[in-house]
């Protein structure tokens, strides 16, 4: 499957897979995201490492607010149902248009960055955030191919669930701790 991923990600072609069983469907959903996740985790720590060597305030996070003024169910719905379906209409559901074009793997590349650079109005935006955007926003664009790589083999749907289950798993801990009412700092 990695080395499947690989070779995609350095030469993109729209490809659906017809011929895998729905057991294999969703091995390799799962697969992709315990990777979507592992790498999240990994460039969310090199990120830090960055911004605590350089002494780099990013400022109040997105998710603050939204903890603050929001309820559980609200959160949740928000984060893994609305937040999915919408993204994955607006920067994976266009592929489709470029399927038998000759710039698919452009457009796909473009596509994934948008989608990152998008997240970066989840920090305040300061000359420091801007100037480490690519860093800030390094596991979106890493997780935004990945939910590319799933759209393009078997469809929007499977990227949407892809999407909505990795949101789920990040936001979950963060609605226990809220329920529990244990600071998240």
């Amino acid at each position: 499957m990695l080395e499947e991923f690989i070779v995609f990600a350095k030469k993109p072609i729209y490809e659906k897979d017809v011929s895998s069983s729905a057991s294999d469907k969703l091995r390799l959903f799962i697969k992709l995201l315990v990777l979507a996740l592992g790498l999240s985790i990994l460039l969310l720590i090199i990120a830090s490492v960055i911004q605590n060597i350089f002494n780099i305030e990013v400022g109040k996070h997105a998710f603050d607010d939204l903890f603050n003024n929001n309820s559980e169910i609200k959160i949740f719905v928000l984060a893994v149902l609305v937040a999915p379906f919408l993204e994955e209409l607006i920067f994976r559901g266009p592929l489709v248009f470029f399927k038998n074009s000759k710039y698919f793997s452009t457009v796909l590349y473009i596509f994934t960055i948008a989608f990152g650079l998008v997240h970066i109005s989840n920090f305040e935006l300061t000359t420091q955030v801007l100037l480490l955007s690519p860093f800030l926003v390094a596991p979106q664009i890493s997780v935004g191919f990945i939910l590319g790589y799933i759209r393009i083999k078997f469809g929007l749907i499977w990227s949407m669930g892809l999407h909505a289950c990795y949101n789920m798993v990040l936001i979950i801990p963060l609605l226990l701790l809220k329920l529990l009412d244990i600071p998240i700092e």
